[in-house]
């Protein structure tokens, strides 16, 4: 019952959008569409309905899991957190927000209070990932964001936190090169060795920039 948690808005090319707005609000939200599409894209990967009735972008930023969809895709978007505490308000960059397995920089007795992303007049978004079935838990995935001749990559489900890559250029060649030259080390585990899943990040890390890169044109 704390809807200003739950409002989604846009002012001065920035996107807002409440910790408790719901997958589904992200969905079927025109400021979202109009604004970065790709957040409502990947919202309706996730789960199933009644997960993205009830789940929230808030919560799956600060649960951290490293196989969510969302962080590596705030952390491309160049998102930023909104957090209060007994302190006061701050506001952390994405790239600096997840920690740890399950630990970001919301801490204990603090709230977070909205997300925010710029809005892409001239970006062009792409997301790809690996499943288990059709609306399992991720293998692997990667987000891109493509600016100004300017290539953002960002990894999940190889290393405790979201991985950021800025590749030399949007080419096959260079974002292979640009995984590689990670020096991966993801877990092993019953649906995919160490070894698997960083082909597989591979994979998709080239998937989303060819992605972006056609939505560009």
């Amino acid at each position: 019952r704390l809807g200003e948690l739950r409002e989604i808005s846009v002012s001065g090319g920035t996107l807002r959008i409440g910790a408790m707005a719901t997958y589904t609000q992200l969905m079927v939200s025109s400021e979202v569409d109009v604004s970065r599409p790709i957040l409502a894209e990947v919202a309706a990967q996730i789960a199933d309905v009644q997960v993205r009735n009830r789940g929230t972008i808030g919560g799956n930023a600060c649960s951290n899991d490293p196989t969510n969809h969302l962080p590596p895709l705030l952390v491309a978007l160049g998102a930023s957190f909104e957090i209060r505490g007994a302190g006061g308000d701050r506001t952390v960059s994405a790239e600096d927000f997840f920690l740890g397995v399950y630990m970001t920089a919301v801490g204990e007795g603090d709230l977070l209070l909205s997300i925010s992303v710029p809005a892409a007049s001239k970006a062009a978004d792409g997301f790809a990932s690996i499943t288990i079935g059709r609306d399992g838990t991720c293998i692997a995935n990667a987000a891109a964001s493509l600016e100004g001749g300017e290539t953002r990559i960002v990894l999940g489900c190889v290393d405790a936190v979201p991985v950021l890559l800025t590749p030399g250029g949007s080419d096959e060649a260079s974002v292979r090169r640009a995984v590689a030259d990670a020096a991966l080390e993801p877990p092993g585990d019953v649906h995919a060795s160490s070894e698997y899943r960083r082909h597989l990040a591979g994979v998709c890390a080239v998937r989303a920039v060819a992605q972006a890169a056609e939505r560009g044109r």
